[in-house]
């Protein structure tokens, strides 16, 4: 029986160029490698507020997927108080929902692949709380393919998770997420 996992982001649009290749290895790391990773289109959600209002209904429609995975930007907020509280409100649904937030947006986590290729310094990058207008959009403008769909996201990416290690090294609360999941994981 196959393994389901739901990531639900704030925007599918490119997020979702991101984000699967990013969970399919980490569940491969989990001990999942044939786990299925769909990126929720349907409801299509648009930023964070929108994607939390619609969790219970996104919970309800996709109550058989065996995990779900709410990935959101952390856009200069602490967001784990609100995250115990979706994923309390999820368990009481009978669903299995694990929060993460980027520090500061989801590209972080596509450039955290590429420290050779940007002439800031890292910490830098991760502090600022536009680094997608600031950082990403000119690293997608060098390094992408305008030709491709998500102006080659999806190539980038590849190219990050050959570098999986550093990502989760330069990005604690995907290693974090990472625990999270193996802990689930074990538990079930």
């Amino acid at each position: 029986m196959s393994y389901l996992v739901l990531v639900v982001p704030e925007d599918p649009t490119h997020n979702g160029d991101i984000l699967e290749p990013l969970v399919r290895r980490m569940l491969a790391e989990c001990g999942k490698a044939n786990a299925k990773v769909q990126v929720l289109t349907n409801p299509k959600v648009r930023g964070y507020e929108h994607a939390r209002q619609k969790l219970p209904e996104i919970l309800d429609r996709y109550s058989h997927f065996d995990l779900i995975l709410f990935l959101v930007d952390a856009d200069g907020k602490d967001r784990s108080d609100g995250f115990r509280v979706l994923e309390s409100d999820a368990l009481s649904r009978g669903n299995v929902l694990i929060c993460c937030a980027a520090e500061q947006e989801i590209e972080i986590w596509l450039l955290a692949g590429h420290l050779e290729k940007i002439d800031i310094p890292w910490k830098s990058v991760r502090r600022d709380v536009s680094v997608k207008e600031n950082v990403f959009q000119p690293f997608l403008d060098r390094y992408g393919d305008r030709r491709r769909y998500g102006g080659g996201r999806d190539l980038l990416m590849k190219e990050a998770m050959a570098n999986y290690d550093q990502v989760l090294q330069r990005c604690p609360e995907l290693e974090r997420l990472q625990e999270r999941i193996t802990e689930f994981l074990r538990r079930s």
